[in-house]
């Protein structure tokens, strides 16, 4: 029998729905299976910092977990430096503490109060009382890829017809349209996040498990054996196929 691997798509600070999707894969594989978190663990959700405290305790007890960076990250952890670095990615107008990204619930969660605070530097050195170094060493040390045999695992995806072994590390972040329109096989069947869909959806080379949990909606969690895929449901297994 293969031996499993679970897969988690993108949390965004939604605590209750991480540990809802942890009692789904113990029921299916037990204490000790396998995962990988596909990033974007901060930022829009309200508990932030509970899911890195879960996340960093499963690590330190030696969980056989595997923790993939997000885009949000390592906006998060850049803010973090000792002198906050804009993510260039983005528009100029945009900012990791702008609602629409959500860094100002992330800092919130830390009891960091923008009321009293207008400008940036304030609310970074607020920021760095208030975050705890082992939450920044975590960001930090967030791996960009995991492999299988036949599976290739990142947060966002990969840019067609690059080796997985030379991709960039702005597009296992940031990629979309090049990635997403991409019909042809990859060398390994690519699981990702990053960008939400209504539902975890398989794609044929591509399958992606982000399921909007930054706007409220269900957290995913799926298991694979080989290339098979399930997502679990509180009825079990539910296989997940290419869409004809």
């Amino acid at each position: 029998m293969t031996d499993p691997i679970y897969a988690i798509g993108d949390i965004h600070g939604q605590l209750k729905e991480l540990q809802r999707v942890l009692s789904l894969i113990e029921a299916d594989g037990g204490g000790d299976a396998r995962i990988v978190f596909l990033g974007d663990y901060t930022d829009r959700g309200p508990d932030s910092r509970g899911v890195l405290d879960l996340l960093i305790e499963g690590q330190r007890s030696n969980r056989p977990w595997t923790f993939i960076k997000g885009n949000h990250d390592r906006m998060f952890e850049w803010f973090m430096r000792d002198y906050p670095q804009h993510e260039a990615y983005l528009p100029v107008e945009l900012y990791w503490l702008h609602r629409r990204l959500g860094g100002d619930t992330t800092l919130e969660s830390y009891g960091v109060d923008f009321g009293s605070r207008n400008r940036m530097l304030a609310v970074h050195e607020a920021a760095r009382k208030a975050v705890p170094q082992a939450h920044i060493e975590f960001l930090k040390g967030l791996d960009l890829c995991h492999e299988t045999d036949a599976l290739f695992f990142c947060h966002a995806g990969i840019r067609p017809g690059i080796p997985l072994s030379r991709q960039d590390e702005e597009d296992l972040l940031w990629i979309r349209n090049e990635f997403h329109e991409y019909a042809e096989p990859h060398p390994k069947i690519i699981v990702h996040g990053h960008t939400p869909v209504d539902q975890a959806t398989h794609y044929g080379n591509r399958i992606n498990l982000d399921s909007g949990a930054g706007y409220g909606q269900p957290l995913t969690a799926a298991v694979f054996e080989g290339s098979n895929c399930w997502t679990l449901t509180d009825k079990g297994r539910n296989p997940l196929t290419p869409e004809s």
